[in-house]
């Protein structure tokens, strides 16, 4: 056990392996050790104070230090603090979420399975899908179709749905049939001349032609954030998800909705397919769920898919399938009560009262010299940094410019999440007006600061 007399930095390097880190730069540099929190502002062990710009991972919905959300557990806690939802067995908290997500979801949304991560949700989707499919006498069809810069996780399955790089890179992902299409951004993927309209077009032409050379027997599901947001926010295009769907509506495809982080009204309505006009059969749900105050995903999914999946449990026995915390007693009282809070103070409304004033915020900065783009919808939104504006240039030493951001907004007061070069904002739902005004002077003061950084490593 490290010595008490050692700082808690000191500790940390020489104990603990972080996720999304370069290790050796970290035992560089040690962490910024935050210490605690209230409503959208968190501080840390020096008692520095910052506004939390991405709500810790895109999920604090009610800020942090909610009271109601302590109590809830606390009540929980001496009541029930755990039991299991295996063979049979249930308790109250998980019988009521499931209840309280199939009201809140799109009609024909039946059934919801639950477990701690939007990871291990997905990874559960596609073993779902590959029952069902097996069940009902179709054991081609288990492909996915996913996009480049998708984010759906990080466990093998999910890991492999996800489009990015660096969460494929040495760990040999993917390592399920998954085919990645185009990434539905406009700004970075659109051919010369070509406009949104004709864009959308070609990406719907695409997923046709990836259907008819795979074959239509061999695809299980197609599925996409509605937003994508890790991947570096960004919405799709006009018209993009009613082809998406009316495609694979004709092909007999499974649509799911990846709402980790788009659902429990970030963009301004309940979940983000919503925002886009379509119908998914399943939906990944976690983040904003508990506000992650304690980890809680859950699989919303169509009453044809429980169908197939009892009817084989039936046949073969069970459906063996499932997780120690599933449906965790603690995880889902505090879900339940973090809807509620979202209900009553209509945070929901609050983000698409404010949506306006967010993104024409973030639209302030285009003119920046090194902001390529502005864009986002609801309250998400990021900054594209860009070595020249006029050809879209990224900088030769990508991440380099964020990283340096990232190390001003810090000292400026600001957390925001670098993707790359790409400037991530996503404050907790409570944020307020003058908050979002805080926010983004905060940012302009980062971005006017790195011009000269950039300057002095000879990134520009």
């Amino acid at each position: 056990m490290t010595p008490l007399s050692n700082s808690l930095a000191d500790a940390d390097i020489a104990n603990v392996l972080h996720p999304n880190t370069n290790m050796r730069q970290h035992e560089r540099t040690g962490p910024l050790v935050i210490d605690r929190g209230e409503g959208i502002r968190v501080y840390d062990n020096t008692g520095k104070e910052y506004i939390e710009g991405l709500a810790g991972l895109w999920s604090v919905a009610v800020g942090f230090s909610e009271p109601r959300l302590a109590e809830a557990a606390h009540r929980q806690m001496l009541k029930l603090p755990y039991y299991h939802t295996f063979s049979s067995k249930s308790h109250e908290p998980s019988i009521r979420l499931a209840e309280k997500l199939v009201e809140m979801t799109p009609p024909n949304i039946s059934r919801a399975f639950f477990t701690s991560s939007g990871s291990e949700a997905n990874d559960t989707i596609v073993k779902m899908v590959w029952y069902m499919n097996n069940a009902l006498g179709r054991p081609n069809k288990k492909k996915f179709l996913s996009r480049i810069k998708g984010y759906h996780g990080i466990t093998v399955a999910s890991g492999s749905l996800t489009g990015l790089p660096t969460n494929h890179r040495d760990f040999d992902l993917p390592a399920i049939p998954v085919h990645h299409l185009t990434c539905p951004h406009f700004y970075r993927f659109g051919a010369p001349g070509e406009d949104e309209a004709a864009f959308t077009a070609r990406l719907l032409a695409e997923l046709e032609t990836v259907i008819a050379t795979e074959g239509a027997d061999t695809i299980a599901a197609f599925i996409g954030e509605p937003l994508m947001a890790a991947g570096g926010v960004m919405p799709p295009p006009v018209g993009y998800w009613e082809g998406v769907e009316r495609i694979c509506r004709a092909h007999d495809i499974l649509i799911v909705s990846d709402e980790v982080i788009c659902g429990f009204g970030r963009l301004g309505t309940p979940f983000g397919c919503q925002k886009y006009g379509f119908t998914p059969d399943i939906m990944t749900l976690s983040k904003q769920i508990t506000s992650s105050y304690m980890p809680l995903a859950a699989v919303l999914f169509s009453d044809p898919i429980y169908q197939a999946i009892a009817d084989n449990s039936e046949k073969i026995g069970m459906f063996g399938h499932g997780y120690t915390a599933s449906g965790h007693p603690v995880a889902t009282a505090v879900a339940l009560e973090n809807l509620a809070i979202i209900e009553e103070r209509d945070l929901m409304g609050n983000a698409a009262r404010l949506e306006a004033q967010f993104q024409a915020g973030l639209q302030a900065f285009a003119d920046h010299p090194l902001v390529g783009e502005a864009r986002g919808a609801g309250l998400i939104g990021a900054v594209e940094l860009v070595a020249d504006k006029a050809t879209r240039k990224p900088f030769d030493k990508l991440g380099r410019a964020g990283a340096l951001a990232s190390t001003i907004g810090h000292e400026e007061g600001l957390i925001f999440r670098a993707i790359g070069d790409q400037l991530a904002l996503c404050p907790p739902l409570i944020v307020t007006p003058e908050d979002i005004t805080e926010i983004m002077t905060r940012m302009g003061r980062t971005l006017d600061r790195l011009t000269g950084a950039v300057a002095a490593e000879g990134l520009a």
